[in-house]
């Protein structure tokens, strides 16, 4: 992440920030080419296809096979400080009271001449969930774990299969692990980007089609749930995260600062914004 500090004293240095946030509107197209040559590579060949784009792109020395271990999750929960499992219970706690507050039920009518109207609210069978690995797994998104295993659980989600990069070394970050054990996953396959999409949309000899997907990735799995759609449900096509965050000297840098982080962590092409009269607090955050 590039950190900058513009002092916009006067209209002159306006364009500067305008000239930033240009091309927000704007995405890069040609990558929609390559994916498409992924995909049709994974519905093609399956594991072998997968596994390739995971060596050229994320663990050189990745063997198989790719789906966790059964026992790894709750092995790497027993690593972590029990801290750090209280703060993804307390997180996961949160996120199901409100999903479970705004959960569609099945309702029905019987009008007079014996008319039966109404809606049936069902579960899909098999969800698949993308979780990024966070720069090389060294800030792993626990948040897109959570927020999207959890409302399928809520829904009644029978199968939920987890998809997340290796880190070089062909390894999960233990985070993601311990998450994905205290929600009681166990489907977890190491692969990430648009071949993992393919994956999921299509089936391997080792992943099983599901029928929606969902979670947050980079342009090229953004463009890869675009072009499945139809294929399978997705969430949303979602751009680059951002934020603009207005502050003025009786703010807390620190707090300014962990909002900017949880937006630019996601991907290069994130913007995170603070605006404020005061300079000391400008400087504070970027500290």
């Amino acid at each position: 992440m590039t950190c900058r500090f513009l002092s916009l004293t006067s209209e002159a240095l306006w364009p500067e920030l305008l000239q930033m946030l240009a091309d927000r509107g704007n995405p890069d197209q040609s990558v929609e080419a390559d994916v498409r040559a992924m995909l049709d590579a994974v519905r093609k060949d399956g594991d072998a296809a997968v596994l390739g784009y995971v060596r050229r792109f994320h663990c050189p020395a990745m063997q198989p096979p790719l789906r966790v271990s059964p026992e790894a999750p709750e092995q790497a929960a027993e690593s972590l400080p029990s801290e750090s499992l209280d703060c993804i219970r307390q997180a996961a706690d949160n996120i199901r009271a409100f999903h479970e507050a705004q959960k569609d039920r099945s309702w029905f009518l019987t009008r007079d001449d014996g008319t039966i109207l109404g809606q049936k609210i069902s579960p899909v069978d098999r969800a698949g969930l993308y979780v990024p690995g966070g720069r090389g797994g060294d800030t792993p998104l626990i948040s897109s774990l959570l927020m999207t295993a959890i409302p399928a659980q809520v829904a009644g989600v029978s199968e939920i299969a987890v998809v997340t990069p290796p880190r070089a070394d062909g390894t999960l970050n233990p985070h993601i692990l311990a998450a994905a054990h205290l929600l009681g996953i166990r489907e977890i396959y190491r692969m990430g980007g648009a071949w993992a999409i393919g994956a999921l949309a299509y089936g391997t000899e080792s992943v099983s089609p599901v029928d929606v997907i969902a979670g947050p990735g980079n342009i090229w799995v953004t463009t890869a749930k675009r072009l499945v759609q139809g294929q399978v449900a997705i969430d949303m096509i979602a751009g680059p995260s951002e934020v603009l965050i207005l502050a003025d000297a009786s703010a807390n840098p620190a707090w300014i600062a962990a909002d900017m982080l949880s937006q630019a962590e996601h991907d290069a092409l994130a913007s995170a914004i603070c605006l404020t009269d005061d300079e000391a607090l400008a400087r504070a955050v970027l500290d």
